[in-house]
């Protein structure tokens, strides 16, 4: 039934499919983590009521996010035994302690507060409970750090030699792998984009409830916070990327002529192609809408600079053009529209009409998995740019697949399809009906951290949103 499909082309897709989702939860829960952090070191040091029921709010969102995010992340690192096999053979000696670094030191270090995070409260003491927050947060960090630097050397291979057998190892310094030339400018950028990707889901469920409730003190907060990092990260964002793309041009210059949609070379001055359809086979984008000398501007700052083309490499080291064309471009148009949401708040914070601006919050909304989609978009132009390679320029695609049959592949692609839409359908679904509660329907514990039991909620009640022991009544009793 599958025979006539290409194996190679079913792997990709598979792993394609399977981090696709993965990437969505640590990209909110990096963000998110830190934001939490931010609301109790506030809480800790106003002793406004407001940031303690939005952590509360938010921590029952993160634990579920945390959770889908290990998951899938599970059923991902699999495939290289399976689908890439050849891979790990060849690229272990270098991935492989990396990504048991990032175990033994984010990963455990996740574990081992999340626990005093979730449940701690009335157990620990306030500044334990606030430490251990900013432990959970560091560690995402720290495990994005160490997955950027193997995915960056993949990119731009540095620090290595081949042995006998074919394989990549360590040849000097560990740092030389680490600090590879485009990994602090991915790892900013990516980091800098899980930020966003928080701001603007908290700004879009802050926004809703204003819509409903204009005087939720809550809602008020959190929209306000999540604007202002909207207004002033976004530009940070737009120059990350901009460093990262004249980092990409110098070491994976293939890779941006795609982007671009550059087939000729241009040594007057590249133009910006805005609009069109790329064609490989005529090498040219047909229908082109283009601005003269702006992409040389862009990406070389200055207007008159030659730049190469796409013709000028062998055309069996091109990526498929129009589908980096295209996400590329999609990320950048999200990435607009969220610096346009900030602006606009910034004009309405001025006016003093923040709170009331329908139109804006309306916006906000629409743009809520904005960064949730340019994450991937990002994603897409990164991974799909570097083919037809698994590492650049030294080992293609084709030779690091398994030798599995195409039946196999589309069964088991199959099977993630149905299951993933099952099982991470519910959890997004879950998610979203806990957005859609105003914060002060979320359960929090006693302002003074009084043990949970004693003011009768417990450990599970205080994650899954259970009502407390008392009813509503008790509730109220108690306060925010």
């Amino acid at each position: 039934m599958f025979e006539h499909l290409d194996p190679l082309i079913l792997a990709r897709a598979q792993f394609a499919f399977t981090i696709s989702f993965h990437f969505l939860f640590p990209s909110f829960t990096i963000g998110l983590a830190s934001y939490l952090a931010v609301l109790e070191g506030l809480w800790l040091k106003t002793g406004n009521g407001v940031y303690h029921q939005l952590y509360a709010y938010w921590l029952r969102i993160f634990a579920v996010v945390f959770g889908m995010g290990v998951v899938s992340g599970l059923v991902m690192s699999y495939q290289f035994g399976t689908n890439w096999s050849a891979f790990s053979f060849r690229v272990g000696p270098i991935i492989g302690p990396l990504m048991a670094y990032e175990v033994m030191t984010a990963f455990f270090l996740e574990a081992g507060f999340l626990g005093v995070m979730l449940f701690g409260a009335g157990r620990v003491g306030r500044g334990m409970h606030c430490f251990a927050t900013c432990m959970v947060a560091l560690g995402t960090l720290i495990s994005a750090s160490w997955i950027i630097a193997a995915n960056s050397w993949m990119h731009t291979p540095t620090g290595h030699a081949v042995n006998a057998q074919g394989q990549f190892v360590p040849a000097g310094p560990w740092l030389d792998i680490i600090f590879n030339p485009s990994f602090p400018y991915r790892l900013t950028h990516t980091v800098i984009a899980s930020y966003l990707t928080t701001a603007m889901l908290v700004g879009g469920v802050g926004a809703w409830h204003l819509l409903k409730n204009r005087g939720d003190a809550a809602a008020r907060k959190m929209f306000s916070m999540a604007m202002w990092m909207a207004a002033l990260v976004t530009p940070l964002q737009i120059m990350a990327g901009d460093l990262h793309g004249r980092n990409t041009l110098t070491h994976q210059p293939v890779k941006v002529l795609a982007m671009e949609g550059d087939y000729a070379p241009s040594p007057q001055g590249a133009p910006l192609v805005l609009f069109g359809l790329p064609s490989d086979a005529e090498a040219r984008v047909r229908h082109e809408v283009s601005l003269p000398g702006l992409g040389s501007l862009i990406l070389l700052h200055d207007a008159k600079a030659p730049l190469p083309g796409l013709t000028d490499y062998p055309r069996d080291t091109w990526p498929p053009v129009a589908v980096v064309f295209w996400s590329f471009r999609l990320m950048v148009g999200l990435g607009l529209a969220m610096l346009t949401v900030g602006l606009w708040s910034l004009l309405a914070r001025w006016r003093g009409r923040l709170y009331d601006w329908r139109w804006l919050h309306r916006a906000a909304v629409a743009v809520a998995p904005a960064g949730l989609v340019a994450v991937i978009a990002g994603w897409v132009t990164t991974e799909v740019g570097r083919q037809p390679y698994t590492v650049y320029g030294l080992l293609r695609t084709a030779h690091s697949a398994s030798a599995i049959g195409a039946p196999a592949l589309a069964m088991s692609l199959l099977a993630f399809i149905v299951v993933y839409g099952v099982v991470f359908g519910a959890g997004i679904l879950y998610i979203i009906r806990m957005m859609a509660r105003p914060p002060g329907a979320a359960p929090a514990a006693n302002a003074d951290h009084l043990p949970q039991r004693a003011a009768g909620i417990t450990p599970a009640a205080a994650i899954v949103g259970a009502p407390p022991q008392g009813g509503v009544a008790g509730s109220a009793r108690r306060g925010p």
